[in-house]
């Protein structure tokens, strides 16, 4: 069977984990009764998560004809002779619309009925919850018949019970093995302090120890010459404590600008003569400060006074994140709190979009699964726990463990 990547903007993307097959369409009957089977529409609309009926329907809407799909037998049914392409192509209109998320273009969505009798799309990977235009046709049919609810959280409290177990067991083996290893250890040494009293008795260990006992008296003498050059030397007197330095003034009468201050405009000056990505990791290394303060300057360069499309902006310059990281060393944990501190100083509404963001970076292999997760959880338990930034990276965190589960399982 024929598999093809899920979204057209994917279609180039020889890694995308999200597939679904090649639709195959039969022409059937003659004159008045000639009808289209989409032969595989069980299959497909299986790899969406969606009901085969809401494709169907989708198809008749679209395209002015009676459609039908039979639940008994799984054939979908569109009155009228279409060729596959036409049909190919409004199922990616389908997928655009009900399908994959409006925020990070993930398909691992679900359909939700707001009790407002309005359709969502809520995205499993960032948590992003998108509004479906009502305008649609095909918005009313799902309404009179909403989508089966998924009972995923028994399967997914047994998944964590049983990580959960293996790592209790990991963490005892761990125990033993240390146990064990102190006790060999322990034995070594007594051995080793019986072969040296021995050898204290020998011709050699008797020089050896003479030789000991030289170096120890000359340690001493050195200790005693010390002392007497600190006695000889007056007392220091105690300083008092130091007080804050005061700023520092320019020529002008004015305070001097913080460093930090001064790197991050330094910075936006060179980015808005738009340089390659390689000539701004060249210029990153002229700059003055650690890794993590010019990384940190260069998010802020980038993203300063960003409110809405903060998401948008980091995955259009990916490349220029992606030059900061080669300058930090592939340090993904310096990228990571330079989000976080950015985070910390932006706009609410850009703070609302970081997981879409962090899924941008983890498709263009900035950042991997591991470091995302042990950011989250050293960041959501430790000093910077009351942040808002961990509420919304949470949900992309679990669909990050969930995703991996399904991997192991598979």
């Amino acid at each position: 069977m024929a598999l093809q990547n899920i979204g057209a903007g994917n279609r180039d993307d020889a890694f995308y984990r999200y597939k679904m097959p090649r639709m195959v369409t039969k022409i059937e009957g003659r004159g008045n009764g000639i009808k289209t089977n989409i032969v595989n529409m069980v299959d497909i609309a299986k790899a969406l998560a969606r009901p085969a009926a809401y494709t169907t329907k989708y198809f008749g809407c679209e395209l002015g004809a009676q459609s039908k799909f039979d639940e008994k037998t799984g054939v979908s049914l569109v009155n009228g002779a279409h060729d596959t392409a036409k049909l190919a192509g409004l199922l990616e209109n389908f997928i655009k619309k009900y399908v994959q998320c409006y925020g990070c273009g993930n398909p691992e969505t679900e359909i939700l009925i707001t009790k407002t009798q309005m359709l969502q799309l809520k995205c499993a990977a960032c948590g992003f919850v998108s509004d479906v235009d009502m305008r649609d046709k095909l918005t009313t049919f799902i309404l009179k018949n909403p989508p089966e609810v998924k009972k995923s959280k028994d399967k997914k409290a047994l998944r964590r019970a049983e990580k959960e177990r293996l790592k209790n067991g990991e963490a005892a083996d761990k125990a033993a093995k240390q146990k064990k290893s102190s006790k060999e250890g322990a034995s070594k040494s007594t051995k080793k302090k019986t072969q040296g009293s021995d050898e204290d008795h020998s011709p050699t260990g008797s020089q050896a120890a003479q030789k000991r006992i030289t170096e120890q008296l000359s340690a001493v003498t050195a200790d005693m010459v010390m002392l007497s050059t600190e006695e000889k030397s007056p007392p220091r007197k105690k300083s008092p404590p130091r007080k804050p330095e005061p700023e520092v003034k320019a020529q002008n009468g004015s305070l001097s600008a913080d460093p930090q201050e001064t790197l991050i405009k330094d910075l936006k000056e060179y980015l808005k003569q738009g340089p390659t990505a390689n000539q701004l990791k060249t210029h990153l290394t002229s700059c003055s400060g650690t890794p993590q303060e010019v990384v940190d300057a260069v998010f802020e360069a980038l993203f300063d006074g960003l409110q809405k499309g903060f998401a948008k902006e980091v995955n259009k310059k990916k490349n220029y994140i992606g030059a900061a990281l080669a300058y930090a060393e592939s340090s993904q944990p310096i990228l990571l709190h330079a989000i976080e501190s950015f985070c910390g100083k932006a706009s609410p509404d850009a703070v609302k979009e970081v997981a879409v963001a962090l899924k941008f970076l983890y498709d263009a292999d900035l950042l991997e699964e591991e470091a995302i997760v042990e950011w989250y959880e050293k960041g959501s338990t430790g000093n910077n726990k009351s942040s808002s930034i961990w509420k919304f990276v949470k949900p992309f965190v679990e669909w990050l463990q969930s995703a991996e589960s399904e991997s192991e399982e598979e």
